[in-house]
């Protein structure tokens, strides 16, 4: 038995592996035909390779821990075009190629609603990443050869869904721009990407070396893509007002100190 586990798992039979007992035990008592007994077996590998898939997708989009949209106030924003976002969460965009650009200030949800993008790509069975303008051209930096740093710009480039986050954070030197813009350019009307950024797009020239650099990259971004401008106040600096307001309730009252007695009066001098 050890050496026929050891064969199906090589062969990537791995819930028959892992459930052996319980299908053989299956078969038995419902005295299926071969045929039954192998449908079922596909159909529990079916589901179990749906599951490894997700895991994969979901390890790989590197979106560690987030909000739902479910969360997301949406009164809060004084403007947000909210039938846009959810178009963009049900991935409208996506078998178009179609780019979605969050423009707002900090603290507005920009992030929330990518990362709920990403996750809704990966549920629908699509690679997909998350990752920050800073943490992507530090890994394209990091190549220590022309054929590794072509490598990973086809890894980047070949993604179905990339979200750069926090574009405008950081101003860019002359490699960082170059890396952003071929990033951006082999995925021009192939793939799709997302990207979130605090500034204006009359403002890009600020933190890229050049006019016509920022230019470029935001003519290749805007071409076919949905802009969804978020204005308001922070919904972070609300949610820390509040959090600190139901701390102060929550706090324990100082207890008010105990009267003394009045201390008798001296003696009277003799």
């Amino acid at each position: 038995m050890t050496d026929l586990m050891a064969r199906l798992q090589a062969l990537g039979l791995m819930a028959l592996a892992d459930g052996w007992d319980d299908v053989v035990a299956l078969v038995t008592t419902k005295r299926w035909s071969f045929t039954q007994a192998v449908e079922h077996v596909a159909a529990l590998e079916e589901k179990e390779r749906a599951r490894r898939g997700l895991e994969r997708r979901q390890r790989r989009s590197k979106l560690e821990r987030f909000k739902p949209i479910a969360d997301f106030d949406w009164n809060w924003p004084d403007q947000i075009d909210r039938p846009l976002v959810e178009a963009a969460l049900a991935l409208d965009f996506l078998p178009v190629h179609r780019n979605i650009v969050l423009v707002g200030a900090q603290g507005l949800g920009k992030t929330l609603i990518a990362k709920n993008i990403v996750q809704h790509a990966v549920l629908a069975g699509h690679t997909a990443l998350f990752i920050t303008a800073s943490d992507l051209l530090l890994d394209l930096g990091k190549q220590e050869s022309a054929r590794a740093l072509e490598r990973r710009i086809r890894y980047y480039a070949g993604i179905t869904l990339l979200v750069i986050d926090e574009i405008g954070f950081l101003a860019f030197d002359n490699r960082n721009a170059d890396l952003l813009f071929q990033i951006v350019s082999r995925r021009y009307e192939k793939k799709s990407t997302v990207v979130t950024t605090n500034l204006l797009f009359r403002d890009w020239s600020t933190i890229f070396p050049n006019a016509m650099c920022a230019t470029a990259l935001i003519e290749r971004l805007i071409h076919h893509a949905d802009v969804i401008s978020i204005q308001g106040k922070s919904y972070r600096a609300r949610e820390a007002e509040q959090d600190t307001k139901e701390r102060a309730l929550r706090r324990p009252k100082p207890k008010p100190k105990p009267r003394t007695e009045a201390e008798p009066p001296p003696p009277p001098a003799s």
